[in-house]
């Protein structure tokens, strides 16, 4: 990866990392799912009017924003939502693992012995992590904030070849033109109350789904696919994920006022070791 993708790259978990812990102040005027149609609709806004209709590709968009946004946001932000940011932020490096296991069953890549070695502490770190006392009886969001994970990895396999045929930043829009209106939808039937929730939700909330929408998605994303695009998924993976535990950390630390627990710390750090297991590649010798 040259040093322009590098640098590209690390604006992704700078912006993710912040803008996942921020929301969770705002769910006290917008429920989850309602909270993530805002956030792509508003993505969708200010994006779309740039990029074509990307024709022959709308079914394959439509069943990658159903996986990788709709369900996986609406999942992951449920989540969130039952348990502290500090954990959550820890808890989604389980992508990473979950990822080698989809490439294996739907790529046919083979991980390394390395690798299943990681998966193995990543998943140790998780039963360490959910020892916390901030975390008892928690066990829903928990679930939840995993589940999520795996289903961001499954959507990312789906995504990466789209990434290749279609501008990065179009990319963006459309996945969140398809996405936004369907989690407003989901949102209204399990959430309720949709009017009500928008009419009277606090300006401060309004600034953070302004900030997810506006700037965090296209920002994030658009990087995300633009160097996605270029390199291979195992060299961009290490820099997305290894940013976000510190930026989220300290996020919730010093906005949030969170106090992390020694378990939480213990955890996290036994699943960075294992993601970086997974992630770390020996360099092929060259003959």
């Amino acid at each position: 990866m040259n040093f322009k993708d590098t640098l590209v790259a690390s604006l992704v978990p700078i912006f993710l990392g912040f803008g996942f812990v921020i929301a969770k102040p705002a769910f006290e005027s917008f429920p989850p799912i309602l909270l993530m149609g805002l956030r792509f609709i508003f993505a969708a806004l200010i994006l779309i009017w740039w990029f074509p209709i990307p024709k022959g590709f709308l079914k394959k968009i439509f069943i990658a924003s159903f996986i990788a946004n709709t369900l996986q946001y609406s999942i992951t932000y449920t989540g969130l939502n039952f348990i502290d940011a500090s954990a959550a932020v820890l808890l989604v490096q389980t992508e990473v693992p979950f990822g080698v296991i989809f490439a294996f069953f739907m790529l046919k890549e083979k991980p390394t012995l390395r690798a299943l070695i990681g998966i193995g502490i990543a998943f140790v770190g998780v039963y360490i992590l959910t020892g916390s006392p901030n975390l008892d009886g928690k066990i829903f969001g928990i679930a939840l904030t995993i589940l999520g994970s795996a289903i961001w990895a499954l959507g990312q396999v789906i995504v990466k070849p789209l990434s290749k045929e279609i501008n990065p930043l179009a990319l963006v829009a459309w996945l969140a033109l398809f996405s936004g209106p369907t989690l407003i939808l989901i949102s209204a039937v399990i959430e309720g109350d949709t009017i009500s929730y928008l009419s009277n939700a606090n300006f401060n909330h309004w600034l953070i789904a302004f900030y997810i929408g506006f700037i965090m998605q296209p920002i994030t994303y658009g990087c995300f696919y633009y160097v996605l695009k270029n390199n291979p998924l195992y060299k961009v993976l290490p820099i997305v994920t290894m940013g976000i535990p510190p930026t989220g950390l300290l996020a919730a630390i010093f906005l949030l006022g969170e106090k992390p627990t020694s378990e939480l710390f213990i955890g996290g750090i036994v699943i960075i070791f294992g993601v970086i297991m997974i992630l770390y590649k020996k360099k092929e010798k060259v003959i």
